[in-house]
């Protein structure tokens, strides 16, 4: 091993010996512009290791820059996140607002239409938990002077009626339970029926007969013979309507949101109400301030006959009313 190592020196010697020739030569030799060639190499092999330490460079600095701007942007976007659910929650509130705002205002103007009828503006406190009971708890009691089978209502249409009163607080009884009904009749020909719940959100119309004529959207109101809902307020529309045995199968879709009451109105008196109306511009059978009563047709005028007790004559019709009645010739 020891004599290969001695017959590979002079080898080695001869590359050193040659490597020093050519880095003298290209020490001594210049290229373009005065380039010595030492220096041109150097460039070349230098160049490429010098390129790619900026680059590393450069690049762990836009790394570096955009970890940086990563957790500003991560920042300013959580900022942003919690502004909008912000606005958002107080988005909500001022919708909610508005809504109860709506709500009390249309309370109030049925109010004011309808100032002859004692009634009391509640709050829906509680719904019955049982899925078979359709029953709504108010924030008004017998300290209210609230009774049993008075009417609850809105003012788009009634809801029910109260069937526990409490010191504070009372249960309603809404038309869609299967346990409640009410004395209806339709509003185009006036035949009357009984509303009964069934348990499911629209309640039927019994006791209709088969020869009746009835279409879908026909406004259903009350007949007030249940002595418990005045005459004419608005129980909903017809939205089924078929031949039956012996009756016909119609189902009423309630002018009320039943499941979404929140404000309610509880007439204390079960007296028929007043429709402000204009001679003018009212129509028969519409409402234009109170959306949950409907007018009634204006009754005819009799024509006066000779038959009439009391009924003047051309003899006497030019008399006044106060003026003496002659007296009898003998």
């Amino acid at each position: 091993m020891i004599d290969t190592a001695f017959r590979q020196r002079p080898v080695f010697l001869l590359t050193a010996v040659v490597l020093v020739q050519v880095l003298l030569l290209a020490f001594q030799i210049k290229r373009e512009h005065d380039v010595r060639l030492i220096r041109y190499w150097a460039a070349v092999v230098v160049m490429p290791f010098e390129r790619g330490g900026t680059d590393a460079v450069k690049n762990t600095g836009g790394i570096w820059s955009g970890y940086i701007s990563l957790r500003g942007a991560h920042a300013e976007n959580a900022r942003l996140r919690a502004e909008l659910d912000e606005l958002r929650l107080q988005n909500r509130q001022l919708a909610a607002q508005a809504g109860e705002a709506q709500r009390l205002s249309a309370i109030l103007n049925f109010r004011e239409a309808h100032s002859e009828t004692q009634m009391l503006a509640a709050q829906v406190i509680g719904a019955s938990a049982d899925a078979t009971s359709h029953t709504l708890f108010l924030n008004r009691g017998d300290r209210d002077h609230v009774r049993r089978n008075m009417a609850v209502i809105t003012p788009d249409g009634i809801v029910g009626k109260i069937v526990e009163v409490l010191p504070n607080t009372s249960q309603v009884l809404l038309i869609n339970d299967k346990d409640s009904g009410a004395g209806a009749l339709l509003a185009d020909t006036r035949t009357h029926g009984v509303v009964k719940g069934s348990g499911d959100p629209e309640p039927r119309l019994d006791y209709v007969i088969n020869e009746e004529p009835i279409h879908v959207g026909e406004l259903v109101l009350t007949s007030g013979e249940d002595k418990i809902f005045p005459k004419d307020l608005v129980i909903g529309t017809v939205s089924v309507a078929t031949q039956g045995n012996p009756f016909q199968t119609i189902h009423i879709k309630p002018a009320a949101r039943l499941d979404r009451l929140e404000d309610v109105i509880i007439l204390l008196s079960p007296q028929e109400m007043k429709k402000p109306e204009s001679a003018d511009t009212a129509a028969p059978g519409a409402s234009p301030n109170s959306p949950g009563v409907v007018r009634k047709e204006p009754a005819t005028a009799a024509k006066p006959t000779g038959l009439s007790t009391g009924a003047a004559s051309p003899a006497n019709a030019s008399q006044p009313a106060n003026a003496p009645n002659p007296a009898p010739k003998n």
